[in-house]
C-alpha cells in the first residue's frame, strides 16, 4: 500500500495531482524539474509524487488540474454483491487505519491555511494596486485576514463529503452515488467525522477501478488549471502550457502564434519565458480584443504584441521567427471559401517560410488534420543537413507591415482534403514528436517539428 508521509508542511509529503488525458508525462517532467520530486509515478489521469517543496510552489504546477494529499493507494477492491458485506469491505479497504486519517487531517489543515493565506494576500495586493491607481498613487495598508481559518487544535472533527469515481466491474455493480454513501458511512463510523454535502470543511476523493484504489483529500478547491492571470479563457490552459513547454523557447527568442484567439498559448509561454519576444496574430477583431484584455490583465502588454492579420499571409520576413506555435481551429471555414483541411497546407507553408533554420513549429490539430499533416511531413523522412541559422529581427517588420485579414465564419465539420493533386511534402520540416491530448469531448494531437534547412 502506498501511504502518505504525514509530516510538517516543509517536510516530505506524498501528493497526487489529476491531469488531462495525455498530459501525464508533462506533469511527471514538471514535478521532477520544478519540485525536485521523488517517487514519481503515474496512472491514467493521475501523477503521484513526494516532495518537501513549499505548498505555494506546488500550487503553481501548470499541467495539473487539482491537487490532493494522498491518504493511500492500494490494489483494487473486490467488493461482494451483498450491500452489508460490501460496507465491511469498504470500511477495511478504503478507510483503513484511523491514525493515518488524523495525521493527514493535521497536514491538510496546515497546508490549507498557508494556501488560503497566500490567495488572500494576492487578492488584497491586487485590490491595493487598483485602489492606489484610483487614488492617484496613494496606497493604503491592507493586511491578510486569516482569522476565519481554524488551527489544528480548533479543527478537531471536520465535516466532509465524498467524491467518488469508479470504473470497471465495481462500477457495474455500484453507482458512484452508492459508493459515496458507503464510503461516507464508513468514515463517519470509524472517524466520527460528520458528513456535509453542501459546505464541508474538506472533500475526500476516491478513485476506484479494476487496477487501482486511490484515496486523497482535496487540498485546493480552486483548480490549479484556473489561472489567476487570465481574464478570458480559450484553449485549456494545461494544454496551452504543454504546447509552450515543447516549443524549445530560449532567451531572446521571437515567438508568434498566427491564429492566437484570446492569446492563451502566448500567455502561458510568456509566464514561463520572461526574456522572449511574443507576437499574436488573428483575423478576428473580437478575439484580438479579448487577447488584448488578457495581456493587460496579466500585465504583459509590453511583452506581447498583437496584430490583425491572416495566417495565410503572415506579414513577416522569411526566416525571422524562432518559434511558431498555434492551435489550429477545428472545423472552421474561411470566408474565402476553403475549408481548414484545404487551407492547412498553405497555412503550414507560411509558418515554414517565416521560421528560421533550427526553429520550432508546434501545432495542435484535430485527428483528421493530424492525418493530413503526417502524409505531408513523414515522421521517418531523412533529415537534411542543418546549416547554421541566420534570421532577421521580426518586430519592426511585423508592426510596419500591412495587415492581411481573412475572417472566420460559422462552425463546419472538417472537410476531406482535396484529391485533385497529390500531397506535396514540406521538405524543410523534420518531425520531432506527437502527443495525443484530451480536450473534453474530443481528442487532439500536438505535432512538433524543426526546420532543418532554408527554402
Amino acid at each position: 500500500m502506498d501511504s502518505a508521509v504525514i509530516k510538517d508542511s516543509y517536510q516530505c509529503v506524498r501528493y497526487f495531482c489529476t491531469t488531462g488525458s495525455g498530459l501525464e508525462p508533462f506533469l511527471v517532467e514538471e514535478v521532477k524539474r520544478k519540485l525536485s520530486a521523488s517517487d514519481v509515478e503515474l496512472i491514467s489521469g493521475r501523477v503521484f509524487f513526494s516532495t518537501d517543496a513549499a505548498v505555494e510552489s506546488i500550487s503553481q504546477l501548470k499541467s495539473a488540474e487539482r491537487l490532493f494529499i494522498l491518504l493511500h493507494r492500494s490494489p483494487p477492491i473486490r467488493a461482494p454483491v451483498s450491500q452489508a458485506k460490501a460496507a465491511s469491505v469498504v470500511q477495511q479497504s478504503i478507510v483503513g487505519d484511523p491514525e493515518v486519517w488524523e495525521g493527514a487531517l493535521c497536514t491538510w489543515s496546515r497546508l490549507k491555511t498557508r494556501l488560503t493565506g497566500i490567495k488572500m494576500t494576492r487578492k488584497r495586493k491586487r485590490e491595493e494596486e487598483e485602489h492606489t491607481e484610483a487614488q492617484g498613487g496613494h496606497s493604503r495598508d491592507i493586511q491578510s485576514d486569516t482569522s476565519g481559518l481554524q488551527t489544528d487544535s480548533e479543527q478537531q472533527k471536520p465535516t466532509f463529503r465524498v467524491s467518488c469515481r469508479s470504473s470497471g466491474a465495481l462500477a457495474r455493480r455500484f453507482s458512484p452515488q452508492d459508493m459515496s454513501r458507503l464510503i461516507g458511512s464508513a468514515i463517519t463510523k470509524q472517524l466520527n467525522w460528520r458528513a456535509d454535502l453542501k459546505t464541508p470543511d474538506l472533500e475526500v476523493n476516491v478513485y476506484l477501478s479494476d487496477d487501482h484504489c486511490v484515496v486523497g483529500i482535496l487540498l485546493s478547491s480552486q483548480p490549479l488549471a484556473k489561472r489567476s492571470y487570465m481574464k478570458h479563457t480559450g484553449l485549456r490552459s494545461t494544454v496551452a502550457w504543454a504546447m509552450a513547454s515543447v516549443s524549445n523557447i530560449k532567451e531572446g527568442a521571437v515567438i508568434i502564434d498566427p491564429m492566437c484567439g484570446v492569446g492563451t498559448i502566448l500567455l502561458e509561454a510568456a509566464q514561463e519565458c520572461p526574456n522572449a519576444c511574443f507576437f499574436g496574430l488573428d483575423s478576428d477583431v473580437g478575439q484580438l480584443q479579448k487577447a488584448t484584455e488578457n495581456m493587460e490583465f496579466a500585465q504583459l502588454q509590453g511583452r506581447v504584441q498583437l496584430l490583425q492579420a491572416s495566417a495565410m499571409g503572415i506579414p513577416l520576413p522569411s526566416g525571422s521567427v524562432d518559434v511558431v506555435v498555434c492551435d489550429v481551429p477545428f472545423g472552421r471555414k474561411f470566408s474565402c471559401g476553403s475549408s481548414m483541411a484545404a487551407a492547412l497546407p498553405e497555412i503550414v507553408k507560411e509558418m515554414e517560410r517565416v521560421l528560421c533554420v533550427g526553429g520550432s513549429l508546434v501545432l495542435l490539430v484535430s485527428l483528421q488534420l493530424s492525418t493530413l499533416l503526417k502524409k505531408r511531413i513523414p515522421k521517418d523522412a531523412p533529415a537534411p543537413h542543418t546549416p547554421s541559422s541566420t534570421r532577421c529581427p521580426a518586430s519592426d517588420a511585423l508592426l510596419s507591415s500591412e495587415t492581411h485579414t481573412c475572417a472566420t465564419s460559422t462552425h463546419h465539420g472538417d472537410a476531406r482534403p482535396s484529391d485533385r493533386t497529390a500531397p506535396q511534402p514540406f521538405f524543410s520540416l523534420q518531425t520531432n514528436s506527437f502527443h495525443k491530448v484530451g480536450l473534453g469531448n474530443t481528442d487532439a494531437i500536438i505535432h512538433t517539428y524543426t526546420k532543418t534547412r532554408g527554402l
